[in-house]
């Protein structure tokens, strides 16, 4: 995760330290796992980590999950996301965001372009930080956007087009 993730966790839970979910809860062996079913199949999903601040956040517990599809994001967004222009679709809310590309060879088995997204939600009621929906909305965006990054970079996609900073301008 980025140190402009790790920001946007503090933005996000009110928090500055978080306890670990586990030694099997990261990056890696959610791409492991993702390799591995995607040899038999093109379809998915799974956790790649579960964030816990200390007690007495304004929430709970900030979740990251990944999800695969052989079919490329179609129609528009839910409703309560603002669209963000980064991979194939991405949204933002209040109590969370997500970022979907595509991802083409690497550890992936074939040749077949498998559609990726990583979701990061809230657990809990979280509290709008000074009212500035905005800038949670920002915060879940960079979350998704760094573990996305490092999801298509750990699996070695081609064609993600995730940029290097997250683009939290609303578009598309």
């Amino acid at each position: 995760m980025s140190a402009r993730a790790g920001a946007a966790l503090e933005v996000i839970t009110g928090a500055a330290l978080f306890a670990a979910s586990g030694e099997k809860a990261t990056v890696q062996a959610a791409a492991r796992e993702l390799v591995r079913m995607g040899a038999s199949t093109a379809i998915g999903n799974g956790d790649i980590c579960r964030i816990h601040p200390p007690a007495g956040s304004s929430v709970e517990e900030v979740r990251v999950t990944w999800e695969m599809s052989a079919d490329e994001p179609q129609g528009a967004g839910a409703p309560r996301f603002t669209p963000l222009p980064m991979g194939e679709r991405a949204g933002a809310a209040t109590d969370g965001a997500y970022v979907a590309f595509a991802c083409t060879g690497g550890d992936l088995p074939g040749d077949s372009t498998r559609h990726l997204r990583v979701v990061v939600q809230k657990g809990g009621m979280p509290v709008v930080p000074d009212g500035d929906e905005r800038g949670l909305r920002e915060a879940y965006a960079t979350v998704a956007h760094s573990f996305a990054r490092a999801l298509a970079g750990e699996i070695g996609c081609r064609g993600a087009e995730l940029p290097a900073e997250p683009s939290l301008a609303p578009g598309r």
